[in-house]
């Protein structure tokens, strides 16, 4: 028996984890990579699903390569936007753009103001940043860059936010999508940002959301193929794009998405028709009908 608050000295020891941890090491794969080098059973993506689903631009190339719907985008990594080095006629202290970060910010160019801007490797909206011209861009770039040297430039959708949960099929059947919901940001937010997502009474959901039907059922198609593109097991969160021209764009896929009383994910399985009860047990009996060890 453990008590509250233990750590077992080994993890195989445990019945079933369930990681509902968000971020670096809690949900890039690192955390799942150790649960099965310990014999443990886990809810949730395996180590390669969990790092893909983490980093935005692997995630984004996945879905590029089996034929899914996104929006146009630019990486910058940490040499892209390194200074150039400095001569003899610079000032000391200057900094002086390279030929890398000039190429990336043209490219940025191409995608058309706004844009968004984000860690590529983050969650949770923090260090996200909405920039309208190329002063706001740099700011936002340096922002998202205090917490990952890689980021992600994103052009601007004009569209409905939707979500649509997802569940790992059984039997060895194929992935269930739930009714999806549109996004309702709250407290005068530009964007669905950190405090809009945790912080803003306002920001509730709308579950179905108010689109035609067969635009539902291509979300929850696109959101099992997203599920699938990247092997998720378990449970997923996959984000769209619902644009005026009646088009569905991925956006990006959530593999542990949040389970709290405000959160999207049992709402829209309690909308479906499986309430937070059946939807645990649902989630951890997946989990223990998985092998131990090499998913």
């Amino acid at each position: 028996m453990l008590s509250p608050g233990d750590v077992p000295r080994d993890l195989g020891a445990v019945d079933v984890v369930l990681p509902l941890l968000h971020g670096a090491y809690g949900e890039d794969g690192t955390i799942q990579g150790l649960l099965e080098m310990t014999g443990a059973r886990y809810c949730g993506a395996g180590v390669f699903a969990s790092a893909a689903g983490m980093d935005k631009e692997y995630m984004k190339l996945i879905f590029a390569a089996h034929g899914l719907p996104i929006g146009p985008y630019v990486v910058v990594r940490d040499r892209d936007w390194a200074a150039a080095p400095t001569d003899a006629r610079t000032a000391p202290g200057a900094v002086t753009a390279g030929p890398e970060r000039k190429r990336v910010l043209d490219d940025i160019g191409e995608l058309g103001w706004p844009v968004f801007v984000k860690p590529a490797r983050g969650g949770s909206s923090v260090g996200t940043s909405k920039a309208r011209d190329g002063a706001e861009l740099e700011r936002a770039i340096e922002t998202a860059r205090e917490h990952d040297p890689k980021v992600l430039v994103e052009a601007a959708i004009d569209g409905m936010e939707i979500e649509c949960a997802v569940l790992q099929g059984t039997d060895g059947g194929p992935p269930e999508a739930s009714l999806p919901g549109q996004v309702m940001v709250g407290g005068g937010a530009d964007f669905y940002d950190f405090e809009a997502k945790y912080l803003a009474d306002e920001t509730s959901m709308v579950i179905p959301a108010p689109i035609p039907d067969p635009a539902i059922a291509e979300v929850r198609r696109l959101a099992c193929a997203a599920f699938d593109a990247i092997s998720c097991e378990g449970l997923a969160r996959v984000d769209f794009f619902y644009t005026p021209g009646g088009r569905v764009l991925v956006n990006e896929i959530n593999t542990m998405p949040g389970m709290t009383t405000t959160s999207g994910f049992p709402k829209m399985w309690a909308a479906t028709g499986l309430p937070l009860p059946q939807l645990m047990d649902r989630i951890i009996q997946t989990a223990l009908a998985q092998p131990p060890g090499l998913r």
